[in-house]
This record gives C-alpha cells, structure tokens and sequence, in this order.
C-alpha cells in the first residue's frame, strides 16, 4: 500500500483513515507508550462498546498507546455491511496497524474479532507482540452459521445468496450473505496448526450460548505458541461485559503488557 496516498481526517469529533480504494475507516486513537494496544470489535459491533470503552479506560488510566476503530460497513466507517467479508475486515485490520500503529503491539479481539485478530497478527508477526481473545469466535461463518443451517436454509442462502438469522444478542436477526461464507473458507484457522508464537490469554464464559467455550479450547491447542492461557469464567455469558469479566479482562490484558514491557 502507498502509505503517502492514506489520508487522515477528522470529522465532527471522530478521526478517519481514507484508504486509496476510498474507504473511509472511523477510528480513536489515544496516545501513550508502547507497546499499544487495539480492540478488534466483533460482527455487527462498533468501536463504542462496553469492552471497548473500558479497555480505552484502562489503557488512558496506565499511559498506553490505544486504538480502536469500525470495520468496513460498520459503525462510522463507509461502505456497505453486505458487501463485506471476513478477508476485508482482516484487510481494515491491518491498515490500522501499518498506519495508526506501526509500533509494537498487543491486539484485544471480541468474539468475530478474536478471528480478525488471529489472522492480522499471522500477517504481521514481528509487529504484534501478544493476543487477548474475547469469547473468540472463529470460524463462525462455517462451524456456527453453516453447518448449524437446515438443509433448507442453506438451499435459501445457495439461490438466494442472502438469509436472515437470529442474532446473538437477541435484537433483529442480522443478514448473512453467501458471499461471507464462500470467501470465509479461505481464512478458516481451526482446521490446521496456527502459526503464531506470541503469548496468548483468551477468555470464555461458560455460559456462552452464543459462541461454545470449546471454541477457545480449540484455538488453544491449535496455536503453535507455549505460552497460552485459558481463562474460563462459570457465569459468563457471550457478552462479557459485567463488572467482573471486564476485571478479568483488564487482568489479562495486565499481564500481556508486563510481559513486553520486561522483556
């Protein structure tokens, strides 16, 4: 990518980045010390949510480096929610790094974002320097969204190229296009080996309706990685935003700054 044709703006309060093909991605940023850290939000989520907010507060409170931001179709940032992929949104993530975060850092992804998360740091190992997972999520396109269709809404989104499903957190069912699922396949992590060596901590709730726990026990195994650490959480749910989980979190999170900042 050109870094001198990226343009930075600011917009009634909120920063973008205006990426060459035109996307415009809305972003906070606060500065601090390295290493920094991003939050990755999950499907249909945007930058303002509980966990988001409160890891921008924990961050601001320890003088780190934080960035956070709204994928393509999501949020502030520009483009059409049903013309995206999971391969494009791994595409916003590592714009932001290369851009807004060119120094070490650590990434906190929510739920789909623990995905994004995964595959950005595969692609920039020597820049991402610890992962917090978030009731991870990945690979949801094919384990939770496909493979949990009846024959006869998979035939509706084959013909139909797009199907409305429930959504997690309960609200409107949400739209899932046969474009997601198709171009997903190729970004699937759970099938093989994950190629990264960085000291892992993901977090579950054990009542997750919305995202099995064994998910982050796969992700787990599969990270090549020895330093990996589980944190399972017995009356947590997929949103893992009351007072306690968000304290486990910040623990985490802690715990990955320590480590690079006595390395």
């Amino acid at each position: 990518m050109n870094m001198q044709s990226v343009k930075k703006e600011s917009r009634n309060g909120t920063a973008f980045l205006i990426l060459p093909d035109g996307r415009q991605l809305a972003y906070q940023l606060s500065e601090g010390r390295s290493p920094g850290v991003v939050f990755l939000s999950g499907f249909r989520s945007d930058m303002t949510g509980a966990k988001a907010s409160a890891m921008a507060d924990y961050c601001k409170q320890a003088g780190q480096r934080f960035l956070r931001f709204d994928y393509t179709g999501h949020g502030q940032s520009s483009g059409d929610f049903m013309d995206c992929t999971i391969g494009g949104w791994k595409n916003d993530a590592l714009a932001m790094l290369d851009h807004l975060m060119p120094e070490e850092c650590i990434l906190i992804g929510s739920s789909m974002g623990a995905w994004i998360m995964l595959l950005a740091a595969r692609e920039r190992q020597q820049q991402v320097r610890g992962l917090l997972g978030l009731a991870s999520a990945a690979d949801f396109t094919e384990n939770l969204v496909w493979r949990a269709m009846t024959p006869e809404q998979q035939n509706i989104l084959l013909t139909q190229k797009i199907l409305s499903i429930p959504s997690c957190n309960g609200q409107e069912p949400y739209p899932i296009t046969l474009k997601l699922v198709e171009e997903a396949r190729a970004n699937l992590l759970l099938t093989g080996p994950i190629p990264l060596h960085m000291p892992v901590h993901l977090v579950h709730g054990l009542k997750d309706e919305d995202v099995p726990w064994q998910t982050s026990v796969t992700i787990a195994e599969n990270l090549a990685s020895a330093d990996v650490r589980l944190t399972l959480i017995k009356d947590a749910n997929h949103r893992l935003s009351e007072p306690a989980h968000i304290e486990a979190i910040t623990t985490a999170l802690s715990s990955l700054l320590k480590k690079q900042n006595s390395a």
